[in-house]
């Protein structure tokens, strides 16, 4: 009853009297009239009790605009002794929300009230009661006279009557702190909206950070890939082709200055720490370039109407798909001959693409890649489909992406 929890909690209740103080002054000018007693001040309980109960409902409607609930979770998190998270975060935006916040409003200023007049008027009276055995004046004063005993009892009985008193202030103290602390959860925890509402924000930011992931796996991904073909084919012929050579090291040195500027623009988001929902990056005007710079063995076909007029979003996400599949035809048919078909629709965006299958099954990293993960969720982002199987001898990837998903 007299640790640090039940100090700060004892705290915590005066803190809800001095704000209870305001309501009860008004109700005073309220109920005073009404029972023949005008003024502010005045020693009628009637008056006193009357006036507390018309300060808590006030106190309970001030309670219902939604800042009130922030402010109350941040004085009861530090003074009720309740672990922080069982509390809920942000401004009451839901019915229930505030009521439940006026509730709680109600409870603490109402038992605040009661604790912060007893903590102020019985201390000094117990004190009294306790000096009445070594003082005769107030034997004899209106203290004595209150009680009406026989003058032995208040020799022998005023000790332990004061010590008594003051052990049920703090009993009524530690008591009414404790119903706070349980009561606090329940009134300033979050209601279902806000759980939903807070799972909604983890689920946003999931996909903001998966299609950040997405987007660093495809294009450094797709660069240490051709780097590395590039590199490895200009070893082999170093002596043999110098005008190969010279090739590659262009087709290197594109891919990584090309890499830089998409990871800058990516890591740019991050350090925001927001999403406007518009990632950068290069299109399918930019397919001609990917394909320079991955290798001879890239036949692509690109046919049915202009890509240029293709959505920014299908285009970006066609780009990404195209660039994965012939990261992932470079990591397990490295040299095989890879053909591109990106057709534009009246109504769809379809891109296949086909490799021969290796002779010799690749070595796959453990637990699998997230590439192919990666095309069928960019797929599905825009309403469309994706799938990767091998068919005949080949490995064919088939991607359809709505050309409305650019709304999405």
């Amino acid at each position: 009853m007299l640790g640090r929890r039940a100090r700060l909690r004892w705290v915590h209740l005066i803190l809800g009297g001095a704000l209870l103080m305001p309501y009860w002054l008004l109700g005073t000018l309220v109920v005073a009239p009404l029972v023949g007693r005008p003024g502010m001040f005045t020693g009628s309980l009637a008056v006193q009790f009357g006036a507390y109960g018309v300060a808590l409902p006030l106190a309970a409607v001030t309670a219902l605009f939604p800042p009130a609930r922030p402010m109350s979770v941040a004085v009861a998190r530090t003074l009720c002794g309740v672990p922080p998270e069982r509390f809920a975060d942000g401004p009451a935006k839901s019915r229930a929300a505030r009521a439940r916040t006026a509730g709680w409003v109600a409870l603490h200023v109402g038992l605040g009230g009661l604790v912060s007049g007893a903590s102020l008027a019985l201390p000094p009276f117990a004190v009294s009661v306790m000096a009445l055995p070594f003082s005769a004046a107030l034997r004899e004063s209106e203290i004595g006279r209150f009680w009406s005993l026989d003058q032995r009892w208040l020799v022998y009985g005023g000790m332990p009557a004061g010590l008594a008193m003051l052990a049920a202030l703090a009993v009524a103290a530690a008591g009414a702190g404790a119903l706070l602390a349980r009561q606090a959860p329940l009134l300033l925890g979050p209601t279902p909206a806000d759980r939903l509402a807070a799972a909604e924000r983890r689920a946003a930011e999931l996909a903001v950070r998966n299609r950040l992931a997405r987007e660093l796996h495809d294009s450094v991904g797709h660069a240490l890939s051709a780097v590395t073909l590039q590199a490895g084919a200009a070893r082999k012929v170093l002596d043999k082709d110098p005008d190969f050579v010279r090739e590659a090291l262009a087709a290197i040195e594109e891919t990584t200055r090309r890499t830089v500027g998409e990871l800058d623009a990516v890591l740019g988001l991050l350090r925001q720490g927001e999403d406007d929902g518009e990632l950068p990056g290069p299109g399918l005007e930019a397919l001609d370039a990917l394909f320079a710079t991955t290798g001879r063995h890239v036949s692509p076909v690109v046919r049915g109407g202009d890509v240029a007029g293709v959505p920014d979003a299908v285009s970006r996400e066609a780009y990404r798909i195209v660039q994965e599949g012939l990261a992932n035809a470079a990591r397990h048919a490295s040299g095989e001959p890879v053909s591109v078909t990106v057709v534009r629709g009246e109504d769809a965006l379809e891109i296949t693409m086909e490799n021969p299958l290796p002779a010799r099954p690749p070595v796959t990293r453990p637990g699998g890649g997230r590439g192919l993960r990666g095309i069928g969720e960019r797929a599905r982002l825009l309403g469309g489909t994706a799938e990767a199987r091998p068919v005949d001898g080949t490995w064919r990837l088939a991607a359809r992406l709505p050309l409305g998903g650019g709304d999405r």
